[in-house]
């Protein structure tokens, strides 16, 4: 239990409103927040960084020396691979924003799941040439997702909610976890989001069985977080063990994907097609083929937005500052050693 005024400095690059900060305020007399908007670290005074005690940022990241106070680092977003080289991370407590991007991030999913089953590209396509072919059937007989395998690689809060979704739809849902003897979700989510207790899984993979998890889909969707041990997870060899009609789908970062590998993969059709939200260096380059395979949709790095972002961030870190302020264990603590 902490009974002293605690500083609390939440500092974003974009403003959070003033009633979700009068909601953080009201958390408890014990807490001192301030709310500022910069684009660097140098336009705050160096004044106000040495009274820190806990930090909530987006992007940006003060050095070890600005912030003598500072005990634990609250982040805007679920994946932290930004900030993790930064030595200062080593020496206090760092908590994600997983949990609130995972309902509309597995809309996302959803969304282009059904639009490569449905062939919604092709139809697109047909209607900007103002043409009614004659082959249709051959053209747009659909993938129907109540005979289809949706793998999942990465089973935290975005991969659990779409897990849940596809069930509705009839799909067989194979995850792999890092972990498997873990199962329950420890981390903050909403309220009948997900899937907490593993009940929407028909099988759970290990992380050794990628390539056989692989092998079963139909459509599959990565929701890893980016670290040492999941960059390139994704390469040549476990392209090869896909299904040649399997569609690869890409929400978590473009590091996970070996992209060189699958631009070959699907120049030479050696899967289906891609659906990609995140690429090895953004924003894509101009003279990347990834911009008019037609087996690729893409888009720039947005399966994250969502106009409930800051509300359900904001209802996060209360909590968290509740607990902080009791004593009790943060939600979403970030293991060092697995960087996430």
């Amino acid at each position: 239990m902490i009974d002293r005024l605690v500083k609390v400095f939440i500092f974003t690059q974009s403003p959070i409103p003033d009633p979700l900060i009068a909601k953080l305020r009201a958390v408890s007399p014990r807490l001192s927040i301030e709310h500022h908007t910069a684009q660097t670290v140098a336009e705050i005074d160096r004044s106000v960084w040495r009274e820190i005690e806990v930090l909530y940022t987006s992007w940006l990241m003060p050095t070890i020396n600005l912030v003598p106070k500072l005990k634990w680092v609250q982040g805007h977003f679920a994946g932290v691979d930004h900030f993790l080289d930064n030595p200062l991370i080593r020496s206090v407590i760092l908590t994600t924003a997983s949990g609130v991007h995972a309902p509309h991030m597995a809309e996302y999913i959803l969304m282009l799941i059904l639009a490569f089953a449905h062939k919604l590209p092709r139809m697109i396509e047909h209607q900007h040439n103002v043409d009614w072919p004659q082959d249709r059937w051959s053209l747009f007989v659909p993938k129907e997702l109540n005979a289809s395998t949706l793998g999942i690689v990465g089973y935290g809060s975005i991969g659990r909610e779409t897990a849940r979704l596809a069930k509705a739809f009839g799909l067989r849902v194979l995850a792999l976890k890092r972990d498997k003897r873990i199962v329950k979700e420890l981390g903050w989510r909403l309220p009948n989001v997900g899937d907490p207790a593993v009940e929407y899984v028909d099988r759970l993979y290990s992380t050794d069985q990628l390539r056989s998890m692989l092998s079963e889909c139909d459509f599959v969707a990565i929701t890893v977080p980016l670290t040492p041990e999941t960059h390139k997870l994704i390469g040549a060899a476990e392209l090869r063990s896909m299904k040649r009609d399997a569609i690869l789908i890409n929400v978590a970062r473009g590091g996970v994907i070996d992209e060189a590998a699958l631009i070959e993969a699907l120049q030479n059709n050696l899967i289906g097609g891609a659906g990609l939200d995140v690429f090895e260096q953004e924003p894509l380059a101009l003279n990347s083929p990834l911009w008019k395979l037609p087996n690729v949709i893409l888009s720039p790095h947005v399966s994250g937005f969502s106009a409930h972002n800051d509300e359900r961030a904001m209802d996060l870190f209360a909590e968290n500052l509740r607990r902080y302020l009791n004593g009790d264990p943060l939600l979403n603590v970030v293991d060092m050693n697995k960087g996430y």
